[in-house]
């Protein structure tokens, strides 16, 4: 079987990347894209072509799995669909039902490559970018529709005085999921709600279902002499990871090898790249941290993607937050996740730099790749930082209330542009991506 890719080279705000080459999660989407088809098909599929756009599908030599590269999906999604598919024996194409209320709360707002269609019994769906063709292309193409199965799961309650309407807050855990990559919500969404929120979905349930899975669990428990969520069987430890005996680590969990995690470091079903310390005291919880991070003393994170190679100094609280690759956020710096005065959800910017409301009541912002963020900042909810920004804080700017682009960065007006280069443009810009680490 070949594998077939189609391009997306649109740049993601504010990381200015395609969305491939974005971290979800600890890994590059198109390490995932490789990592789950070979997890699936026990080998990996040779590349038969790659297409800019759907108009070339008819170049397609099956029996082929075509996919957009900026479409993130789960392990169990794809296994489902490719299952339905080898069932029906034709060409298939993935599709999410309208109605299915994760699906519609986080892989819908702010999408645009989705194409509208209707199950066999007239119900709305939307069409995704992934294909199966069992011998070659043919316009003849069966919708698989992919339910989330997905389970509200709460993670805070809103006090009256701040909204009457809102209540408890919920995620929904999802057994399968997938969303197209336009915006760092997007990233959001598949790294924690997705991700993670789905990663407990599934673990629930095997645990409520298979009476074997719950007797080796309380084995470990009884063994290990731990809290059941606390033991090797719902916890990854990696290769030449030191723990300290004070922190307290419940799953599920994984962390990756040749990390450092100090005393008192709490850590509540996160995903820990390779290559991290996180010092003493550090709160993390429900987030992912890429490979070769560093958290001093006293950092907090809640439901924040961290990619890899980035600097979260000590005293600083990130909430529902997505920070790119190479960046240092300053000490004591806040980053805030609910309108205080207006009460309703929190816009984004789409892929067309146009605001959007996301359906979120609660959501943080985002930082971009080789960012440098100064000590005592406060970010607003759904603002943006671009890649490549620098931000000393000032009596003027402490406070972030909107999204700031490379042209206003600090480092043009204080004498240093020689010694903070431009490794992300915007796109306009003739220069390329470095990868240059700082």
């Amino acid at each position: 079987m070949l594998r077939y890719i189609i391009e997306d080279s649109r740049n993601v705000p504010p990381f200015n990347q395609p969305a491939s080459l974005l971290t979800i999660g600890t890994k590059p989407l198109k390490i995932h894209h490789e990592d789950v088809l070979t997890e699936y098909f026990g080998q990996s599929l040779a590349l038969g072509n790659t297409f800019t756009s759907r108009r070339e599908l008819g170049m397609v030599q099956g029996p082929a799995i075509v996919y957009r590269d900026s479409l993130w999906f789960d392990a169990e999604f794809l296994a489902f669909f490719v299952e339905q598919a080898l069932k029906s024996g034709r060409a298939c194409r993935a599709a999410i039902p309208q109605s299915d209320a994760a699906f519609r709360t986080y892989s819908i707002p702010l999408a645009t490559t989705y194409e509208r269609g209707v199950d066999s019994s007239g119900k709305p769906i939307y069409l995704l970018d992934l294909w199966y063709f069992p011998s070659a292309y043919t316009p003849e193409i069966t919708p698989i529709v992919v339910e989330s199965e997905s389970e509200e799961m709460g993670f805070y309650s809103v006090p009256d005085f701040m909204t009457m309407e809102q209540g408890a807050l919920t995620h929904y855990g999802t057994m399968r999921a997938a969303v197209g990559i336009e915006s760092w919500v997007h990233v959001y969404f598949a790294s924690i709600i997705y991700g993670l929120f789905g990663r407990a979905r599934r673990f629930d349930r095997r645990a409520k279902e298979h009476a074997f899975f719950q007797l080796r669990l309380l084995w470990r428990a009884i063994l290990e002499q731990k809290q059941l969520l606390s033991t090797s069987g719902v916890i990854h430890i990696g290769k030449n990871t030191n723990i300290h005996p004070t922190a307290v680590i419940t799953g599920p969990a994984y962390i990756g090898d040749n990390c450092n995690i100090g005393p008192g470091v709490f850590i509540d079903n996160c995903t820990i790249g390779d290559n991290v310390t996180i010092d003493d005291s550090c709160t993390l919880m429900f987030s992912t941290i890429g490979s070769g991070c560093f958290l001093p003393f006293r950092a907090a994170l809640y439901l924040t993607a961290v990619m890899e190679n980035t600097i979260i100094a000590q005293n600083t609280c990130l909430q529902m937050c997505v920070i790119g690759r190479n960046s240092f956020v300053g000490a004591g710096s806040t980053f805030t996740d609910f309108n205080l005065v207006e009460q309703k959800p929190i816009r984004a910017v789409n892929m067309h730099g146009e605001l959007e409301e996301v359906g979120q009541i609660v959501l943080g912002s985002a930082v971009g790749h080789n960012c440098r963020i100064g000590s005592g900042m406060v970010m607003f909810p759904g603002r943006m930082i671009e890649s490549d920004v620098v931000l000393v804080a000032s009596p003027s700017r402490r406070v972030i209330s909107r999204s700031i682009g490379y042209a206003e960065s600090d480092h043009h007006f204080l004498g240093t542009e020689s010694h903070h280069k431009r490794h992300y443009p915007s796109g306009k810009e003739k220069d390329q991506p470095s990868d240059e680490s700082w």
